[in-house]
């Protein structure tokens, strides 16, 4: 059984990810305030000073009950903060865990970031948790989101119809996986050979 009461932190030379705390709501109310449709397919707003300051306490709570593993990110590239990821819904009975609540600011979309962010926490969950299956969901409605899960060698599995309340009413879920042994024969090889070509052209 994972510990999340254990300090993770993940880096390479892009990005480092280290635990979300209170204290960084300094660090992320800029995107907050001034790029609030960051969270326009969210179930957990983040927009407004607070709705962030729920946000990541909602975030802190979690992993005190062992259930989520939120991370600041941080683009070394940019010397700046970039958003938060998350690791959620830990089932320890199935060995299993999700992987989301990414945005990063409009200043880091498509420069590779995600990429990164998505190798490191996939190696901490397969080759260090030793995890059978890491889920991805998101709005159907999401495509540049399901486009970058896909990107990462996420498999598309389903969607749950109108299967959870939104900010918007109701909302169709795409679901979408990797398994342990889809990783070591092929996603970590592919996803790094992504994240070294990306690197080593920026």
């Amino acid at each position: 059984m994972i510990n999340f009461k254990e300090q993770f932190i993940l880096e390479n030379e892009r990005v480092l990810l280290t635990p979300l705390v209170l204290d960084n709501i300094n660090d992320l109310l800029p995107f907050s305030l001034n790029e609030p449709d960051l969270w326009m397919y969210s179930l957990v707003p983040g927009s407004g000073k607070e709705n962030l300051s729920n946000y990541i306490k909602t975030a802190v709570k979690d992993r005190d009950q062992n259930i989520s593993y939120p991370f600041l990110v941080f683009d070394k590239k940019l010397n700046n903060v970039a958003g938060t990821t998350r690791f959620y819904d830990y089932q320890p009975t199935h060995n299993t865990i999700q992987l989301g609540y990414t945005w990063y600011g409009k200043e880091f979309h498509g420069t590779g970031l995600n990429k990164n962010c998505k190798y490191l926490m996939l190696q901490l969950a397969f080759d260090q948790w030793d995890l059978e299956r890491v889920e991805f969901r998101a709005d159907n409605n999401n495509k540049r989101s399901i486009n970058a899960m896909k990107s990462i060698g996420c498999v598309q599995e389903g969607i749950l119809r109108s299967n959870c309340a939104s900010v918007n009413g109701r909302r169709d879920s795409i679901i979408l996986s990797i398994l342990k042994n889809e990783w070591i024969s092929s996603v970590k090889e592919h996803l790094k050979t992504k994240v070294e070509l990306i690197n080593n052209v920026s």
